[in-house]
């Protein structure tokens, strides 16, 4: 069974900015949920990860093995999805495809042909094959990606925000695809969204400024807030009073009006309610000063 190990990771940008700091992690065999709002870390963390961009300090190692120094040993058992990816104008799904396994090392023109054609089942887009990949849509692209990844049945899968700007039908696909190939091998998905990391991950990360500042099971992290949340729907002049007193992790708008959210471990006033939490109001809880947000409503 597969292992990554992080420990004492950091990365400081020739223009000061840290982006990570001292990041310690084990993330076992399965799917480990890496969250994060913009500018926490996440995607120098994976790249670093993937052999892309070294770590000033810090060890990393997969199966034993120090990554930093084995990276065409790690890159033979790595799939990488970044957050975004170019692609040759013109060159169809198939063509393209195949050519990204030549460079992984696929060498065997009938393996290699096979490995295409079921990769392209397996994500979809069989029937699409003969398409130019720079007019797939963006739920077709990111499936694509996927099937790049996977060439060469690596034992490590990296995705970087891979359902942003994805409708909810793709989503759900994209879900069951990564759902599908987590059940063997390490995947790590970092991402900015909460849903994805309650529907896929039984284990996760909070990564802020650079630190981890949350990890574990995603029921456990949200049970212990069990008693602890309270909601309330208010004005803004009253938001703007609330804010100066108690805790208030997130505001969302219901039906036109202001609904708080407030952490306290008892009732913190008249008209408060009690609630069950959910991973999202784990999130928030996590962030003072980030998280604390407006929650848009779906």
């Amino acid at each position: 069974m597969q292992r990554l190990t992080i420990q004492g990771l950091s990365k400081t940008y020739p223009n000061g900015i840290r982006a990570l700091d001292n990041v310690s992690l084990e993330i076992p065999n399965g799917m480990f949920g890496l969250l994060g709002p913009n500018g926490a870390g996440k995607s120098t963390f994976m790249r670093i990860l993937a052999t892309l961009t070294q770590a000033d300090s810090g060890l990393v190692t997969f199966d034993g093995q120090d990554i930093a120094r084995e990276t065409d040993w790690l890159r033979s058992r790595l799939g990488y999805l970044p957050q975004d990816f170019g692609v040759y104008p013109g060159v169809s799904a198939e063509s393209l495809l195949d050519h990204l396994a030549v460079l992984k090392g696929l060498i065997h023109k009938t393996d290699r042909r096979e490995q295409v054609a079921a990769l392209l089942q397996r994500t979809n887009l069989y029937q699409h094959r003969k398409q130019a990949v720079s007019t797939f849509s963006g739920g077709m692209r990111q499936r694509f990606g996927i099937a790049q990844a996977l060439l060469g049945n690596p034992q490590l899968v990296i995705v970087d925000e891979p359902t942003a700007g994805l409708d909810p039908s793709e989503r759900n696909r994209f879900h069951d695809l990564l759902s599908e190939i987590g059940e063997h091998i390490v995947v790590i998905l970092s991402t900015h969204i909460v849903d994805d990391v309650h529907d896929l991950c039984p284990q996760m990360a909070v990564l802020a400024s650079g630190r981890v500042v949350l990890e574990g099971k995603p029921e456990a992290l949200t049970h212990s807030l069990k008693g602890r949340l309270w909601r309330k729907t208010v004005t803004p002049a009253e938001l703007t009073e609330m804010q100066a007193t108690v805790d208030v992790i997130s505001t969302r708008r219901v039906a036109g009006r202001i609904q708080v959210h407030v952490l306290a471990d008892v009732c913190p006033g008249n008209a408060f309610e009690a609630f069950d939490p959910g991973l999202e109001d784990v999130y928030f809880a996590t962030l003072p000063g980030i998280g604390r947000k407006e929650v848009q409503p779906c």
